[in-house]
């Protein structure tokens, strides 16, 4: 009997102490093996906050977020970029990415958004009823509601961790303490600082630097072009596009508003145009073929990377609504009709409907318009060129200069575009600029022609360097130029003569022509336009000097009128666009062939070989002197000397 009770008491005593120790030992149970979408099918639930109803989350609904999500949790990648438009579930994905890491691989996070307040209303709207409707993350994040609790709007702490939501402008949140995880959401409208301390996603990465297990993400839907960070990240990376393929040809390509048709019907509700659509489908690249909606949301589909090893360990994906469950081609092209003839709208379809950049032009042409537009030439000079000028923009480190040729009517082709490194105030890139400006530059045929005159912009800190160089080129026709803005200034007016200065000892004169820049950039956008060959159309050679580089300075800026200003319409730089010398040298260049005015008949008389006609006798008559001594009297001289060597040397031809 006593041994059966010593029994009984053994059996208790174990039992209380496995209950003792049954917490203990569950802390000390190793997480499962699962990926971040094995997790979420498994533990995630959607709030009704986030969602039409509470329910699971299921990633075979969204089937593009699933490489994304397990992405995460491979240890050959460090940094995840997603490019995104709306509606396709970013937030969802980052959302479990941080559940997962709460639950399965604790660590600290730093959850950056664009502004504070921004970070305040995506805990309360999005991560705090995470935590309220997961039962796993319910168990590990500290109760809100309890005295002394660390869980508050901006901190979420966990067994192992503390999740911290900021600013993208609180230096001090993203300077200190070790962190292993990092997410930045909607990382275009970011602050470029963080205070006065530099770039808000690299003082954050610093705070990785002491874990080999580090992990970040940064997601955001684009935005403008040449000027969004997250398209510069994703370049960084894989760069994955996600495509669908062809029920036609079984050909993979990435659905975009290109490949859309639509047939539609017009109104007028209330003097605004309306429009109904009538029909929608897409047109397969590859084949032509023609699909519905329906039929390529079901097709198979996958990421495809046009950078599969990058060398830094970045997964970078690129993503459309075009393929979201929630968002039909209907509602997007709706959009777009809507936004018609409204800039502002139809950036914001652009950016979060089609997962494009936006580049706002008005009427202009585009980059890829003009790249596209570049043609062979048979020699340096195609038939047509009659003249040639010169265009040079001054930097602290550099000369950039174009060559430009010049025919009848205004049209022009563009002839050499380089950059001579090096200070201006140093012979050698003075030389340099010399073999450019003396090269003859030749037709198919063998004749050619000569730099005609050259205008060298006197801006920046070396004015008094390129007044003196210019002075002394200047019966080689090189003469300095000063550009002022406004739109009642002229294109070109009569040169002045400036003191040169060398410290503050008066060394020399030079005659310094001055441009009305407006005037000169209106005139090149407005050829731009030109779409025929002929008059006033803009030539450019299919070569590396005329690549996407050049045609994004060419078209840096854009005309715009502010009501508040003194001068209302005034040219300002596109985002994205700060290098704006391409349009600076052909400003100069048009410039200086406008203060030229050539004779084009003669010259292209002399080019064919034509006899001159002979000039008329003419009756004398007295003209009014110019002042002798005048600043143009003098430059007119000098006009009057090199265009006699010009007519010889073209006499040879």
């Amino acid at each position: 009997m006593k041994k059966e009770s010593a029994v009984t008491d053994n059996a208790v005593e174990v039992a209380r102490l496995n209950a003792a120790i049954r917490a203990a030992v569950r802390g000390m149970k190793p997480p499962e093996q699962l990926t971040v979408s094995e997790w979420a099918d498994k533990k995630r639930v959607l709030s009704p906050e986030s969602n039409a109803a509470k329910t699971r989350w299921r990633t075979s609904r969204t089937p593009y977020l699933k490489e994304i999500l397990d992405a995460f949790t491979d240890p050959r990648v460090r940094h995840i970029v997603f490019v995104s438009a709306s509606q396709v579930g970013k937030s969802e994905c980052i959302n479990n990415m941080i559940g997962y890491i709460i639950d399965q691989d604790p660590g600290s996070i730093l959850f950056v958004q664009p502004t504070t307040i921004d970070a305040k209303e995506y805990s309360k709207l999005r991560i705090a009823p995470m935590i309220r409707d997961c039962p796993t993350l319910r168990r590990k994040v500290a109760d809100p509601k309890s005295r002394d609790s660390a869980n508050t709007i901006t901190q979420k702490s966990y067994p192992g961790g503390i999740l911290t939501l900021c600013g993208s402008q609180e230096a001090h949140a993203l300077a200190s303490k070790p962190i292993r995880y990092i997410f930045g959401d909607e990382r275009d409208r970011w602050a470029v600082s963080a205070g006065k301390e530099g770039d808000p996603w690299k003082l954050a990465e610093r705070r990785q630097t002491t874990f080999y297990n580090a992990k970040s993400v940064e997601v955001s839907t684009p935005t403008i072009k040449g000027a969004s960070a997250i398209a510069d990240a994703f370049a960084e990376g894989t760069m994955e596009r996600y495509k669908t393929m062809c029920p036609h040809c079984g050909g993979y390509n990435e659905i975009n508003f290109n490949d859309i048709r639509f047939e539609k019907t017009e109104s007028r509700v209330a003097g605004k145009k309306r429009y109904k659509i009538t029909s929608i489908y897409y047109i397969c690249p590859s084949c032509g073929g023609v699909s519905t909606e329906r039929e390529m949301k079901r097709q198979p589909c996958r990421w495809e990377a046009e950078n599969p090893e990058p060398a830094n360990r970045t997964r970078s994906f690129w993503l459309s609504a075009f393929v979201s469950p929630w968002t039909t081609w209907e509602y997007i092209v709706q959009e777009y009709l809507d936004a018609l003839g409204d800039a502002n709208k139809l950036q914001v379809v652009y950016n979060t409907l089609f997962g494009w950049l936006w580049e706002n032009r008005g009427d202009i042409a585009n980059e890829d318009e003009l790249l596209s537009r570049r043609e062979d030439y048979p020699a340096e000079l195609p038939d047509g060129v009659l003249c040639l000028t010169m265009g040079v923009d001054t930097q602290d480190d550099r000369l950039e200069y174009e060559v430009v040729g010049y025919g009848h009517f205004g049209e022009s082709w563009g002839i050499r575009k380089g950059v001579i490194m090096g200070r201006p105030d140093t012979d050698a890139v003075w030389q340099a600029l010399d073999d450019v400006r003396e090269t003859v530059y030749r037709f198919a045929n063998g004749k050619g022609l000569p730099i005609s005159l050259t205008f060298v912009d006197e801006g920046g800190h070396f004015t008094m360097e390129v007044r003196k160089r210019c002075a002394d080129r200047r019966y080689k026709m090189v003469f300095a130029v000063k550009g002022r803005g406004g739109s009642d200034i002229p294109y070109i007016s009569p040169p002045r003569v400036q003191k040169i200065m060398a410290g503050d000892k008066h060394v020399g004169n030079c005659q310094v022509f001055e441009i009305g820049v407006d005037a000169g950039k209106s005139k090149i956008m407005h050829s731009l336009k030109v779409q025929t060959p002929g008059a006033n159309y803009c030539h450019f050679p299919r070569r590396d000097d005329y690549e996407s580089t050049y045609f994004n300075g060419l078209l840096s800026e854009r005309y715009v009128y502010d009501p508040k200003k003194k001068h209302p319409w005034f040219w300002e730089k596109i985002e994205g666009h700060e290098r704006n010398e391409p349009l600076d040298c052909r400003n100069y260049a048009n410039a200086a062939c406008a203060a030229l005015s050539p004779n084009l008949d003669a010259i292209e008389r002399r080019l064919k070989g034509l006899e001159q006609p002979k000039p008329e006798q003419k009756k004398s008559s007295t003209k009014p002197a110019l002042r002798k001594g005048s600043a143009f009297d003098r430059a007119a001289d000098a006009f009057d000397k090199s265009s006699d060597a010009f007519d010889k040397y073209y006499s040879k031809f």
